[in-house]
């Protein structure tokens, strides 16, 4: 679907008129439309323009050493819940254990950030980073920890001030039950699940 700037406008102006603030009215919201419609498509949903796939693949090199634990800790996110269109911002936190490939460090905050800043709930961007990491680099397991503290939560609604809400997205490449559980709980250890 093509992107069309003025029409989101002219529908966030729209969409004030319609709740009783005219922003030709208004010196306040004088260009809000304009405002609303850049910070989206320049900021918060700039990840679906990334083919994160591809962004791995550029970055991943062989794993000579056999392989190794790789932590990555609180990666500063913000993403828009589809739901509210408000914003949920918090920490990630991914952790693998390698096997065949290594890829930069920044570039699994980039990833993060692809997925994030999209319009996504919180439990995809979780699951999409380590499918992802699974798919390029093959690791013996791979996980991703969301630590956020929603808009429509604190808000609007429960008005849950001081709330988080906390997302675990595990994979392993073993499909022998005792080895997956080991592979989980250790997981879970790495990205620091119930701290």
């Amino acid at each position: 679907m093509p992107i069309d700037r003025a029409a989101a406008a002219n529908a966030i102006d729209a969409f004030l008129r319609a709740i009783g603030r005219d922003p030709a009215s208004d010196p306040d919201l004088v260009g809000t439309g304009a405002r609303v419609t850049d910070a989206y498509l320049d900021e918060l949903c700039t990840g679906y323009a990334v083919d994160t796939r591809a962004l791995l693949t550029a970055s991943a090199i062989a794993d000579g050493g056999g392989g190794g634990l790789v932590i990555v800790r609180d990666v500063a996110i913000t993403t828009m819940c589809p739901h509210h269109l408000l914003p949920a911002h918090g920490t990630a936190t991914i952790a693998m254990q390698t096997r065949k490939q290594l890829v930069g460090l920044g570039t699994l905050a980039s990833l993060v950030e692809a997925h994030a800043r999209r319009l996504t709930l919180q439990e995809r961007i979780g699951e999409a980073v380590v499918a992802d990491i699974t798919a390029v680099l093959e690791p013996e397991w791979v996980g991703c920890r969301l630590v956020l503290v929603h808009g429509c939560m604190v808000a609007r609604g429960e008005r849950a001030v001081g709330s988080r809400v906390e997302t675990v997205a595990v994979r392993t490449a073993s499909t022998e039950p005792t080895s997956r559980a080991q592979a989980v709980q250790t997981a879970h250890a790495a990205l620091g699940v119930g701290r």
